[in-house]
């Protein structure tokens, strides 16, 4: 139960109970009607917006309305007190045995507690890490590839059926560099001395094993071939070898993908021009000369007719071009074939995960989207910013594997995937995000991924020690709920059920926001609160979660560790992070 949207619907029946009543008029709007913790825990345990949002249409003061809805609120055996407070909010205060019977929710429905019909079947392509083909992931394709890959979690916990995607930037100049790149490494495994690499070819070590794979393959068959000969299947050989070795590091990371769509074979069946054609037919291409870019000189600009798309009239600074001066087509104009195609598939709401540098590039995607699908589509991009990789505060020289960067796979190796996955959720994702190895491997509070792992791992270990303080009694989860929780009447005790209980509002929040990092931030303050419970126990001999001389207060308690624990998993399952049982 999100307790939230519980209360949402309580207050819907009594707007309408009012309204039959003749108290107020019938035609009240309750959709805007919210619920949520006061700003204030001291306030209650939830506030409405229901007098503000109501008192117009029902031709009353808000404080008027408000004292009118509480009196009825009063009623509900759930809710203890209501107070009005400033111009006609109301709070409530809920009865223990209400948040005692969350935490038997919890231990009934198990990992799956939080999971809601919020989306309701609604497809939702995701689409994220989508690097170009030519070398193995860095570690801020990383960070894009968990962000997405925990979006996609979040959304289909929330019952969306979501599709995650890759797109394969396979056509352009980049993968002809990569095809020249690997032919040296080519000619390099059948003997020749190739000298330095040119400047703007891939210099990675990586190419080492692909040259040689295709002297393998191919043997002396394009050595002495000239290069419009060999290019094209030199680069699908690369492609194809460079796509497997990141299918590698992604299966590392624990990242899976529904889909991988091809650019080339988009353009190559002609979606480009399927795309411009129907943008034509709506008036939205022209021919035109743009104004030369502002804030900055550009020695090799000069005015030129070109095919511009009418981005303007979609929220979009400029209109933009959509050939280059040679004749082909803009990377922006095979993004418009893919969108275009994403939507055809059934993908009315799209979610792209891309880096940092790709920001300018958002509103004109989005002015595409718009137009493309006469507004019935939609586009929300998640911008990903860089990962600066520290080891004790200094920064971590660059990778020989690959000559330019340190790659994801080097980071994993290192610390695991489940650290990295956790930590690349720990910032927002178009914050910087500092990965220090000594931090995320040490065993401190400001270790966040260690912190929420061993509340998992002392609640594993609190239920070890009951099994031999209560033998062959069940001490199942649902064996627990089964017991008196009323035993449970501490404040830190009620108060750590009230986090668990605000589970599913967090879920769906982030689901909506598209924000998985809410989730981190949750985990760590649950966590918080359970370490703090524990050392009260420490303290404080009454408190301590094992009573052996009392077991219905043992097993209360039990049941308490085990929901948080329970809550605990739940939202490592989202990131893909598995619970520990022990700190090793």
């Amino acid at each position: 139960m999100n307790v939230f949207t519980h209360f949402q619907t309580m207050l819907r029946v009594v707007v309408s109970e009012l309204a039959t009543s003749g108290k107020i008029p019938s035609d009240q709007d309750g959709s805007k009607i919210t619920c949520e913790p006061p700003r204030e825990a001291g306030h209650g345990d939830v506030a409405t917006n229901a007098a503000m949002v109501l008192a117009k249409s029902a031709g009353m003061k808000p404080h008027a309305l408000a004292a009118m809805i509480a009196a009825r609120l009063e009623a509900f055996p759930e809710v203890t007190e209501v107070t009005v407070a400033g111009p006609g909010f109301i709070n409530m205060r809920l009865a223990d045995d209400f948040w005692r019977e969350r935490l038997r929710e919890i231990l009934e429905t198990g990992p799956a507690y939080g999971d809601s019909t919020l989306g309701q079947g609604r497809r939702v392509n995701v689409e994220f890490v989508s690097a170009n083909p030519t070398g193995p992931l860095h570690v801020g394709h990383g960070r894009g590839a968990v962000v997405g890959d925990a979006l996609a979690a979040l959304l289909e916990k929330t019952g969306h059926a979501v599709t995650r995607e890759y797109y394969i930037n396979d056509a352009g100049a980049q993968v002809d560099v990569l095809a020249r790149s690997t032919y040296l490494r080519y000619r390099e495994a059948l003997g020749e001395t190739i000298g330095p690499i040119p400047e703007g070819y891939y210099p990675g070590t990586y190419l080492f094993p692909v040259g040689q794979a295709l002297a393998r393959r191919e043997g002396r068959r394009w050595l002495s071939a000239p290069e419009s000969e060999w290019l094209e299947p030199v680069r699908t050989f690369a492609i194809e070898a460079l796509m497997a070795v990141i299918g590698e590091d992604l299966a590392a990371l624990g990242v899976r993908h529904d889909v991988f769509s091809s650019e080339h074979a988009l353009v190559t069946a002609g979606g480009v021009e399927n795309a411009v054609g129907l943008l034509a037919e709506r008036g939205l291409v022209y021919e035109g000369v743009l104004d030369p870019p502002k804030g900055k000189q550009v020695d090799n600009w000069e005015p030129r007719p070109q095919l511009l798309f009418r981005a303007t009239r979609f929220g979009d600074d400029i209109d933009r071009p959509l050939r280059k001066s040679d004749g082909r087509w803009t990377y922006f104009a095979s993004d418009l074939a893919y969108h275009l195609d994403k939507y055809h598939r059934g993908f009315s709401s799209m979610i792209d995960v891309w880096g940092a540098d790709h920001g300018g590039y958002v509103r004109r995607v989005q002015a595409a989207v718009q137009a493309l699908t006469e507004g019935k589509g939609t586009l929300d991009v998640k911008l990903c910013q860089m990962v600066a990789l520290l080891d004790a505060g200094e920064p971590v020289k660059m990778s020989k594997r690959a000559g330019t960067f340190v790659t994801l796979r080097e980071v994993i190796d290192q610390v695991g995937r489940d650290v990295v996955r956790f930590i690349m959720l720990t910032r927002k994702n178009d914050a910087h995000l500092d990965f220090d190895f000594a931090r995320v491997t040490e065993q401190s509070r400001d270790n966040p991924v260690f912190y929420v792992q061993y509340a998992h791992a002392r609640a594993c270990s609190v239920h070890r020690h009951a099994t031999e303080i209560f033998p062959g009694v069940d001490l199942s989860p649902r064996g627990l709920s089964a017991y008196g929780v009323h035993r449970l009447t501490d404040p830190s005790e009620l108060g750590l059920i009230r986090m668990l209980a605000g589970w599913p509002r967090v879920v769906e929040g982030a689901a909506l926001a598209h924000e998985p990092h809410r989730v981190a931030y949750y985990l760590y303050d649950l966590a918080g609160a359970f370490h703090g419970l524990w050392h009260k126990g420490n303290e404080r001999a009454e408190l301590r979660f094992l009573v052996p001389d009392d077991p219905e207060l043992s097993f209360a308690r039990l049941a308490l560790v085990q929901g948080m624990a329970t809550v605990v998993a739940s939202g490592l399952a989202v990131f893909g992070v598995d619970p520990v049982e022990e700190m090793r």
